[in-house]
């Protein structure tokens, strides 16, 4: 038909993908790169009205569906993929996004702060793959992305509650890829450096608003460690998960894909 991409320019026809905190950045690239492949579309995250631009934009309730929850409860997992489920069928794709960050120093990471960033970032992973995984064993095809971070493959000062869960997010990721490997489920984690989203924005803020440096100098200092020395955008975060998803990449498993400008680890 006029105007509709030809089969094989929509490798994901026909498979339902979720990803969480998809209402904006990185999450909502993922979710426009997903629906382009033919996927179906799942949006999980918080922001009901965001989540329903998203949608209409993606194409309508045939395409995708704004689903509200929050991530680091599990009842409330349960039943996003209930919902999910009910709409689109099965899941066959999962893109854990949903995510948070807070810097403070370690002196000042209460037990709040801790349970936080953990709950956020590595429970509420752990506990959509536990919702997804179920339904990749029963079709004998699953792929899961997790958004870490490079936080996650070296540390950093001041985040260490957000690096142990992003340390914790890769060690998920590995040990599912090696369960799952015989079962044409792949499991990886993207590992993005600053990225320009809500999260870096908020980054630069807070050190403005701690040492009085200008904006720039500010996100200078964050990106000092990328040898290109400027902020990941969110669409490329996306077309390296766009290749995880697609058909021909079924031995890359248990990886984790720096995306930080020339950042080696």
């Amino acid at each position: 038909m006029p105007g509709q991409p030809a089969a094989s320019q929509q490798p994901l026809a026909g498979r339902h993908a979720v990803v969480t905190g998809a209402g904006r950045g990185i999450g909502a690239a993922c979710a426009n790169a997903l629906a382009a492949d033919g996927a179906r579309v799942s949006l999980l995250g918080r922001d009901r009205s965001r989540l329903e631009q998203i949608a209409a934009r993606l194409g309508g309730p045939e395409r995708a569906q704004p689903i509200p929850t929050d991530v680091a409860e599990p009842a409330a997992v349960a039943r996003a993929f209930a919902a999910a489920r009910a709409g689109f069928g099965p899941v066959h794709i999962l893109i854990n996004n949903a995510g948070q960050a807070t810097s403070a120093k370690f002196t000042d990471t209460d037990p709040a702060l801790w349970h936080t960033l953990l709950a956020v970032n590595l429970t509420g992973t752990y506990l959509c793959c536990r919702e997804a995984v179920p339904d990749m064993l029963a079709q004998g095809f699953g792929r899961i992305v997790n958004i870490a971070s490079v936080a996650g493959l070296r540390g950093g000062a001041y985040i260490a509650a957000y690096a142990a869960a992003k340390h914790g997010v890769i060690g998920l990721t590995r040990a599912l890829a090696l369960e799952y490997a015989t079962r044409s489920i792949t499991v990886n984690a993207l590992c993005p450096g600053f990225t320009d989203t809500d999260i870096v924005r908020d980054a630069v803020a807070n050190i403005v608003r701690k040492t009085g440096r200008t904006p720039e100098a500010a996100l200078e200092s964050l990106l000092a460690s990328n040898p290109q020395r400027r902020l990941i955008q969110p669409a490329e975060v996306a077309h390296a998960m766009r290749w995880l998803v697609r058909p021909g990449t079924e031995s890359v498993i248990g990886q984790s894909l720096p995306i930080a400008g020339g950042e080696v680890y």
